[in-house]
């Protein structure tokens, strides 16, 4: 009895310290819960050391990362009062400091440009020179910012084929198929079409369509039913093969973020806490089982200790990163680097896919592109009605129609998708357009070519070296060869006659297949699509590093919710489905049964012996 009168001591001395926290009465109430609940508990060394030593953060659930997972998952974990939540983002708020009011940069939808090309919210990494691509340095723009990449993206929202889910469980992710999926993406979801047997319609997150009408959206889709491809009435939904308009993660004029579906509504939540401008270091670790995070705070070293779960969702770079920061990686390379090991996982930083696509451009015969709605003159007017009423051409990315094909005979569903811009892009933004032009971004959906990232050095602040080793396989040349000459076919046609003026790239003189395949290598780039670096898979497998339920292979309490967990990438842009997986996750994390739907209508080819 005199160790329990010890603890309420030390107990009441620590809560003296800590009842100034806004959430401060529901906090102590959880660690003196903590603390007296079990006899294990009681009898716990770090528990006594944390309280011994002075004041200390202790919650339930510490989420490193408040991007697109990592606000999913503050949301669904404190719905749960009992349950505290600490969120820990590298990066500033999405608001401007000290109020609410919303950064501009990153709100209005057609100001991701700005985002993109600078490192205020961004963590500007460039990736090792690819050796199959003129050992070009790639630019690899990532989301340093509350809402993740989800403040930085084109904002488009693409799920993938059902058959990725499918093929997710073939490759060990169990309980990740389409029947298990599709519910969470409805879950997260409100269109604003409406719901039906595929779209959601009371999530947090608000999908919509394009609202310009523009007439080249209107030529891009008609010239590719000439080419002899369906139209799609949702490339989301039952039919994803096709093409159509594009869904967008835009409510009201204004980016759609996951900072705005599911952090900021729970921010004052007295269960929820969230820092920016907080660099997490290290796991804490008590042998094999995750107790805290080490983090860096306006220049001071800190811990945060978690009763139940310390929660990875830094993305496909960072959330590999600092596993093996923390000891759990490639044991080889960790001790290379003086970094004690908690678990040999080979895995980790390995399997590193991402999209990659180039733009086919063609100059404008009319005036039409956007191309003078980037003057200033017209910038200012176009920011203006944006600030005043949400709308106009700043309340849109302007990607409002694209679709996916088939490359050719015999592929199962689609391969290829194409983002159709009435503009002209340069240099990931960073270079103004220089003429009336449009283009559409192609891309392949399944490389087969895969990268891996390691650490540089022990220090968190050095960012890891990142090599995609992009087109390094024959068949990605051959698919990416497919895309420039199915691109040029589409422009080709009738719908574009009144349009089309010369060709801007790859440019009339690159025709043969050698032509094409050097065009390729120099102008291709990334979609911004990094993944798989924590694959999902059987604790058997050697090469995964979390099984299907997030939890890191080897050790207790951890966890990785974001990207990086997918066993290979899907078939499409990766916000929506990221989004999906924390939803999902949220759902194993707190204990409950899965969702599920069976036997959906997937859309297949009649036949397989034609491409279209």
């Amino acid at each position: 009895m005199s160790h329990v009168f010890g603890v309420l001591k030390r107990y009441s001395l620590y809560t003296a310290s800590r009842i100034t926290k806004p959430n401060g009465l529901l906090f102590e109430l959880h660690v003196l819960k903590s603390l007296v609940g079990t006899k294990l508990q009681l009898w716990n060394p770090s528990l006594f050391s944390t309280l011994s030593s002075g004041p200390a953060d202790c919650y339930s659930y510490i989420i490193v990362g408040a991007g697109s997972a990592g606000c999913v998952l503050a949301n669904r974990l404190s719905e749960r009062p009992e349950d505290s939540v600490f969120v820990l983002e590298a990066g500033p708020k999405d608001t401007l400091f000290g109020s609410k009011r919303l950064l501009w940069k990153i709100h209005m939808p057609a100001a991701l440009m700005y985002n993109l090309c600078n490192d205020q919210y961004n963590w500007f990494y460039h990736t090792e020179p690819q050796t199959h691509m003129n050992n070009r340095v790639m630019y690899w723009p990532r989301g340093r910012v509350w809402g993740g990449s989800s403040s930085l993206n084109a904002m488009v929202y693409i799920r993938g084929h059902a058959e990725d889910y499918n093929r997710w469980n073939k490759e060990g992710a169990t309980g990740w198929d389409y029947s298990h999926c599709l519910p969470y993406f409805k879950k997260s979801q409100t269109h604003e079409l409406g719901p039906d047997g595929y779209r959601g319609e009371n999530g947090p997150l608000h999908v919509s369509r394009g609202k310009t009408n523009h007439s080249l959206h209107h030529s891009f889709i008609e010239a590719a039913q000439q080419a002899g491809y369906p139209f799609t009435e949702d490339m989301n939904g039952y039919q994803q093969e096709g093409v159509g308009w594009m869904d967008m993660t835009i409510y009201k004029g204004q980016r759609w973020s996951s900072a705005s579906a599911y952090l900021h509504p729970v921010i004052s939540r007295p269960n929820v806490s969230a820092e920016e401008q907080t660099l997490v270091t290290k796991i804490l670790f008590e042998g094999t089982k995750a107790i805290g995070v080490e983090y860096i705070k306006n220049g001071q070293k800190k811990k945060a200790y978690a009763s139940k779960e310390v929660i990875l969702s830094g993305g496909a770079i960072n959330s590999p990163q600092l596993l093996m920061l923390s000891g759990i990686g490639n044991a080889d390379d960790l001790r290379k680097l003086g970094i004690p090991v908690i678990s040999h996982l080979p895995g980790v930083g390995q399997n590193l896919q991402d999209h990659l696509e180039v733009y086919i451009q063609q100059q404008c015969t009319k005036p039409i592109t956007l191309y003078k709605e980037q003057k200033p003159i017209r910038m200012i007017k176009i920011g203006l009605e944006w600030f005043w009423k949400f709308t106009g051409y700043g309340a849109t990315a302007h990607l409002e129609s694209g679709g996916f094909i088939r490359s050719g005979p015999g592929v199962e569903h689609p391969d290829i998708q194409f983002h159709f811009l009435p503009s002209q892009v340069i240099d990931h933004g960073r270079v103004s357009p220089t003429l009336e032009a449009y283009q559409v971004h192609v891309g392949t959906m399944r490389g087969t070519s895969v990268g891996w990232l390691k650490l540089k050095s022990r220090d968190p602040k050095d960012p890891p070296i990142i090599n995609p080793n992009y087109l390094s396989t024959e068949k990605d040349i051959l698919d990416f060869r497919h895309c420039v000459k199915l691109s040029r076919e589409i422009f080709a046609q009738k719908a574009f006659d009144n349009f089309r003026g010369p060709e801007v790239l790859p440019g009339p003189s690159i025709q043969s297949d050698e032509e094409i395949d050097a065009f390729i290598r120099h102008k291709s780039d990334t979609a911004y699509h990094a993944s798989c670096t924590c694959k999902m898979g059987q604790p058997t497998d050697t090469s995964a590093v979390v099984d299907p339920e997030t939890k890191v292979i080897g050790v207790e309490n951890l966890r990785v919710v974001d990207a990086s967990i997918m066993p290979s990438i899907v078939s499409g842009n990766l916000n929506a489905p990221t989004i999906m997986m924390a939803e999902k996750a949220s759902d194993i994390i707190k204990g409950l049964p899965s969702l599920q739907e069976k036997n959906i209508p997937v859309y297949t080819p009649k036949t397989l012996e034609t491409q279209r």
